[in-house]
């Protein structure tokens, strides 16, 4: 099925699609995307496609305010819901199968829907990608600050970079076996440049790390830097796209089989906030698009490739 770039997908039924901030995670036969969904007490939504990423079938939410939860460590609020009763959000979801465990784990962004105080990250998890997923509470990782975040899993060991100190800077954990905890505190990077919405892919021997400037919903020009490995030393942060990344802010990263790499991104209030100057009055989360383009990455040099229809 084509696709537009900043347009709203429709699902296998026609549906719109809600997943924004997620991620994809293929396994077995299956892709499934995860993302936000804002709507009633919906948290995260997940999808499952048959054929590749051209058509999408929605299967659950698989976090809402009502999951079950279960304590694991002391410290941790269990709560997916507010001190008024109402939804908290839960934002930037990502999902990996840890393989130490054959568990599927879900860490994410958590605030708890009144203000943006909390900055705290939320985890869950599951026995199977598509199921209802166990809530095990929000906590600050080693007491610091933690918004938008990613997940990446290098070999046996899994990664969680996370937006810290009122954004100013980002931070990378090494987490635990069982990928529910936090094992140490890697390292701080671009400190003081006020970086968010990581997204990392590793390709033909280095490592890819594309964030984006943080000006709440309005999008900016992303940056990349480029390491030997996670917990080696990166480089500075190069411009990736033009001034708006083509009117996107980042989601995630993904190789297809033929071994191009594809930038999936939010286009925040869709193509009429886009087209709207960034107009504050004119933005409506719920018309929030996608769009998918070629990032070609050669010699630790990365290029975003401008399209129409979305590079999927």
């Amino acid at each position: 099925m084509k696709r537009i770039n900043g347009e709203i997908w429709p699902d296998a039924e026609g549906n719109e699609i809600h997943a924004h901030g997620g991620c994809r995670l293929a396994f077995g036969k299956a892709l499934y995307w995860y993302g936000e969904d804002r709507r009633g007490d919906a948290y995260v939504s997940c999808y499952q496609s048959l054929d590749g990423g051209k058509t999408w079938r929605f299967v659950r939410h698989i976090l809402t305010a009502d999951s079950p939860v279960k304590k694991i460590h002391e410290g941790r609020d269990l709560s997916l819901r507010n001190s008024d009763g109402n939804r908290v959000n839960i934002e930037r979801p990502k999902v990996i199968y840890n393989r130490n465990t054959g568990k599927f784990i879900l860490w994410a962004h958590y605030e708890d829907g009144i203000n943006y105080h909390a900055a705290r990250c939320a985890v869950a998890s599951c026995d199977t990608p598509d199921g209802d997923f166990v809530y095990h509470g929000s906590f600050r990782p080693v007491g610091y600050m933690s918004r938008d975040c990613t997940l990446f899993v290098d070999g046996d060991r899994i990664y969680f970079l996370s937006a810290s100190e009122h954004n100013r800077d980002l931070h990378l954990y090494r987490l635990t076996k069982d990928g529910l905890d936090v094992e140490v505190f890697v390292q701080k990077l671009f400190a003081g440049q006020s970086r968010e919405a990581p997204a990392v892919i590793q390709k033909d021997g280095k490592y890819l790390l594309v964030t984006s400037f943080c000006t709440g919903w309005k999008p900016n020009q992303c940056a990349y830097a480029v390491a030997d490995r996670m917990e080696g030393e990166w480089s500075e942060n190069l411009p990736l796209g033009d001034a708006t990344t083509y009117l996107s802010q980042p989601a995630f990263l993904y190789e297809r089989e033929d071994g191009e790499i594809v930038y999936f991104g939010d286009r925040w209030g869709g193509n009429a906030f886009a087209e709207s100057a960034f107009d504050r009055s004119q933005f409506d989360y719920q018309k929030s698009a996608y769009v998918g383009y070629r990032l070609v990455f050669r010699d630790g040099k990365a290029e975003l490739i401008h399209s129409h229809e979305a590079f999927l």
